[in-house]
């Protein structure tokens, strides 16, 4: 008897089970999708977009522009680049700067190449390396690749660059992986201390450095701007709440993510970088960027 009793529970258990599926209709199922997949492409936006930053040193009467490149690794930007390279040329930059992990060590060269090859062609362009550049244990075909396009590497060294009639003095170092992949080389401290006395307290001075996290140094040099990569954006964000989950060297809730950094002596802006298929996870509410920085 109790047997039977458990039986019909089970049966009326799998009735209703049956009809709840049976309730939920085509129409509701489609709504669903109708707003799940706009919210997943708004969060996973990836497409370009151009940040303008202005930044005041005191030590220009004219403005310049530059163009701040980072973390491209490679990726592709539609035929022969051309969304970022229009996106450029967009912003009539006078300087392009190139701050790290152009190429990358798991993919194709050709992307990063096609970028250099088009901007070099039409303005003055500066690169240091990333860390990626190291990672890939290639970084003299890289080298090799970069300078017959005219493209000056700096590595602990400077120019004095003249654009729109204002002279800025531009600083680069290597990344620190430099000496991990490269006998004999001369660590990132080293670097800068070379340059240290070519610091002109009369001159706009901006260093052009892959790694944010590393603030707390460069702020000893006298440097008016910082810029620099690395960070990623952090990954993933929220707007107005976070500004990143993880970064790489700075772990969880990175300080330096990305944007504008404000400080008694200067300022640094840090690039949400470029990188788009080359990452592991997708981008969330951080779309690549190109950077744009005026400076008066």
């Amino acid at each position: 008897m109790e047997q039977r009793k458990e039986q019909k529970v089970e049966d009326h258990m799998e009735k209703d089970t049956g009809t709840v599926r049976k309730k939920w209709p085509l129409k509701k199922k489609l709504i669903l999708w109708a707003v799940v997949i706009p919210v997943f492409l708004i969060i996973s936006d990836m497409r370009l977009k151009t940040v303008v930053y202005t930044v005041n040193t005191g030590k220009l009467g004219h403005p310049v522009r530059l163009a701040l490149i980072t973390d491209l690794h490679s990726c592709w930007y539609g035929k022969e680049q051309q969304t970022l390279i229009s996106a450029v040329n967009a912003q009539e930059p006078d300087i392009v700067l190139f701050g790290g992990d152009i190429f990358d060590d798991g993919h194709s060269y050709k992307n990063a190449e096609l970028t250099l090859q088009y901007l070099s062609a039409q303005y003055p362009c500066y690169y240091v390396t990333g860390n990626h550049e190291f990672w890939s244990e290639d970084i003299e075909s890289i080298i090799n690749i970069v300078e017959p396009y005219g493209i000056t590497i700096l590595q602990g060294d400077y120019a004095d660059i003249e654009a729109g009639e204002q002279r800025l003095r531009l600083f680069g170092v290597d990344d620190p992986d430099v000496t991990v992949y490269c006998q004999g080389s001369t660590n990132i401290l080293q670097q800068l201390n070379r340059i240290r006395e070519k610091i002109d307290p009369d001159c706009c001075n901006v260093l052009l450095s892959h790694r944010p996290e590393l603030i707390d140094i460069y702020k000893r040099y006298g440097f008016d701007l910082v810029l620099s990569g690395h960070a990623h954006g952090g990954q993933w964000r929220i707007p107005g709440i976070l500004n990143g989950l993880y970064a790489p060297n700075q772990g969880m809730f990175p300080q330096y993510a990305g944007g504008r950094y404000d400080f008694d002596w200067g300022t640094m802006i840090v690039s949400r970088g470029l990188a788009r298929e080359s990452t592991p996870a997708p981008r969330l509410f951080n779309r690549p960027e190109l950077v744009i920085i005026d400076l008066q």
